[in-house]
């Protein structure tokens, strides 16, 4: 906090790497032949298909319903047909419901659609508005955006938090946007802090991206308007994005562990998310693209890409001239949390933020050792957990006694495994962890139920 920017406790500071396509302005992909549309791209219940094989579906059509209310809309981001609906191959790994589309080869993919709403709109139009928009979370983790705004009884939030850190390295999807569509961005923060009635707006943007500020001072003056916003600088550090040390970067409050945003009266929104907002309500463009950022040293040419949702990564890393001989790792998002990929025919989704492409030189090698108690997990974790016992209690599979130690409260950032000198894999034991001890919770659940 001694250089004056806006930061937190404790995090990390990998290499930015971000050079490649920092100057780099985003291109618009061209159009291919398949497109497969999850009906599970978000968090929450999956989708329900409203599409039968067969049928010809318009660009920007709704194609699935939401499944529940933490769920939300899918639309055809092409004009097309539906060529099948079935399982296929999720960037996951894992086997999902997937709606495949045809696109038309003769067609000029032009979108004719009516704004949402004119003038404003209350926080009832916006809940709706934003489901039926399919909009979610831009910044990777996908939750359906207009869950966070039905705030429950007897809450409010009066601030609402705008992430524009983007501190993953590689990625530079979000400067671009607040470089490019600076104006919609602003646009989408005064449609949402005034339906919800936020007292003010705080846009944390890291102070490596000084032109990207500027750019949304600018923007937020012309557009005006609602409760008053100001862009924060903030220190360069990981996981600056994260939405826990956000807020404690911004306005100095602590959520509490177990706890979310709310329960201190915030709503963090991506920049991404408020230009799809704008998207929806100025043009009536559901959520139908994005950008995605292809790059890292096995790719032959990086560049920033408006990406239709369902283009297969391979025909997007074709379209960058495709990848090195040795190529050995294909990570969807960024390198600390990140996807590496099964396969190069699964899908651009919604949280799709990046393609990072590694070559075996680029790689550490996988040698483990001991853990030396040097605690330099202890000071990277920003949310002030104890990594190493950690470790050492998933080691000997004592999954309650995690639990204790706080474990669920780890949000996977990485940066304890990526400042381990003895290369343990404390994250990815902590993701098996977590997932036996929610296995063992349905178990107990199923049982009382008995």
């Amino acid at each position: 906090m001694g250089s004056g920017l806006a930061s937190f406790r404790h995090g990390i500071h990998p290499g930015e790497h971000k050079a490649p396509t920092r100057e780099l302005a985003v291109q618009r992909m061209r159009f291919v032949e398949r497109y497969l549309l999850p009906l599970s791209q978000h968090l929450g219940a999956p989708s329900r298909a409203v599409v039968a094989v067969g049928q010809a579906v318009q660009r920007g059509q709704i194609i699935a319903e939401p499944g529940g209310f933490v769920s939300t809309s899918l639309h055809s981001p092409v004009r097309g047909r539906v060529a099948s609906i079935g399982p296929q191959r999720l960037p996951s790994g894992a086997m999902g419901a997937t709606i495949e589309i045809v696109a038309d080869s003769f067609d000029a993919q032009r979108l004719a659609l009516e704004p949402a709403a004119v003038g404003e709109i209350g926080l009832d139009e916006l809940v709706d508005g934003v489901r039926a928009a399919g909009i979610v979370g831009l910044g990777g983790a996908a939750f359906p955006t207009h869950v966070k705004y039905r705030v429950p009884d007897g809450r409010r939030i009066h601030t609402l938090v705008i992430n524009g850190a983007e501190c993953e390295p590689w990625l530079t999807c979000d400067h671009r946007l607040m470089l490019e569509q600076s104006h919609a961005v602003a646009r989408g923060i005064s449609i949402v802090a005034t339906a919800m009635g936020v007292d003010r707006v705080l846009v944390g943007v890291e102070a490596n991206k000084h032109d990207a500020i500027q750019a949304l001072q600018a923007a937020l003056r012309v557009v005006g308007g609602g409760p008053p916003v100001q862009v924060v600088p903030c220190q360069v550090k990981y996981p600056q994005g994260a939405e826990k040390m956000l807020i404690q970067a911004l306005t100095g409050v602590q959520v509490p562990g177990g706890k979310l945003p709310l329960h201190v009266g915030v709503v963090v929104n991506n920049v991404g998310t408020m230009a799809a907002v704008d998207d929806w309500y100025r043009r009536g463009q559901p959520l139908i693209e994005r950008v995605v950022t292809v790059s890292g040293p096995g790719v032959s040419q990086p560049a920033n890409l408006m990406v239709p949702l369902g283009t297969p990564v391979r025909a997007l890393l074709e379209a960058c001239g495709g990848v090195a001989p040795d190529a050995a790792l294909v990570v969807m998002g960024g390198p600390m949390m990140g996807q590496p990929l099964p396969s190069l025919d699964v899908p651009v989704v919604k949280g799709t933020s990046g393609v990072l492409v590694f070559r075996d030189r680029d790689l550490t090698p996988v040698q483990e050792f001991a853990c030396i108690r040097c605690g330099r997990c202890l000071e990277a974790c920003a949310c002030f957990l104890n990594p190493s016992i950690l470790g050492r209690l998933a080691r000997k599979e004592r999954w309650e006694a995690m639990e204790e130690h706080h474990l669920m409260d780890c949000m996977e950032c990485g940066a304890c495994s990526f400042t381990c000198p003895s290369r343990i894999p404390l994250v990815q034991q902590f993701r098996v962890a977590k997932a036996q001890l929610r296995r063992m919770a349905a178990l107990k659940k199923q049982r009382g139920d008995a």
